[in-house]
């Protein structure tokens, strides 16, 4: 049985890519550059300043004059989060749906604290558990993150399902002995085809994801 759903935040319950992509863009026009189409920078919301950066500025993090940019890309994303960032269709009727049936569910994000704290009540969610990114000494990939939500819930690991826009959402579930979902309406990132990453299932729209729960709880 299932008795706690968790989720990743960006691009699995929350649309945050207008403004991720805007403070990129933001930045982009302080330098006399044209900002990019939100849909060129997409696909690497997920992993947040790293991803923007790295797409508008062809940085990576190893690179020099990277730390600068990011730190101005946090400051600037923190005045602006809650723009234009929406909930995905269908996430309100689901997490209601849950509750109805009394199964817990919480947020497990890798956005820092100084954010998602913040950002998640902002945007209307009132999650029994929410675990960021510097909430324990590691981030996903590695599943502490998750088995601290499922310690909080009271829950055990393998009652637990967690669903999320990125191929370490699935290597963080598969570690912490929890089911996975691909939100594959989400950003997925850059690590290949999602059918490739080894989840339990995949997800298509936000109301697939309750009609994969409930074929597994009544098997």
């Amino acid at each position: 049985m299932i008795h706690a759903v968790l989720f990743d935040f960006d691009g699995t319950i929350a649309d945050t890519a207008p403004d991720l992509a805007g403070t990129a863009n933001d930045m982009r026009v302080a330098r006399g550059l044209a900002p990019l189409p939100i849909e060129a920078l997409r696909p690497m919301v997920s992993a947040g300043a790293r991803g923007m950066i790295g797409l508008a500025f062809g940085l990576d993090k190893d690179a020099h004059g990277f730390e600068p940019l990011k730190t101005e890309f946090l400051d600037r994303y923190e005045h602006r989060m809650t723009q234009a960032s929406v909930l995905f269709s269908g996430v309100t009727e689901l997490l209601v749906d849950l509750e109805q049936r009394s199964i817990a569910w919480g947020v497990v994000t890798n956005k820092a604290q100084r954010f998602a704290k913040p950002l998640v009540p902002a945007m209307g969610l009132r999650p029994r558990v929410l675990i960021c990114g510097d909430t324990t000494a590691h981030a996903k990939p590695h599943p502490e993150p998750l088995l601290e939500a499922a310690r909080r819930l009271g829950v055990l690991p393998s009652a637990c399902a967690y669903v999320g826009d990125d191929l370490r959402d699935v290597q963080a579930a598969r570690a912490a002995g929890m089911r996975s979902i691909i939100a594959n309406y989400g950003y997925l990132g850059d690590a290949g085809s999602p059918e490739t990453w080894g989840a339990d299932a995949m997800a298509q729209t936000v109301p697939d994801i309750l009609g994969i729960l409930d074929g597994w709880m009544t098997r």
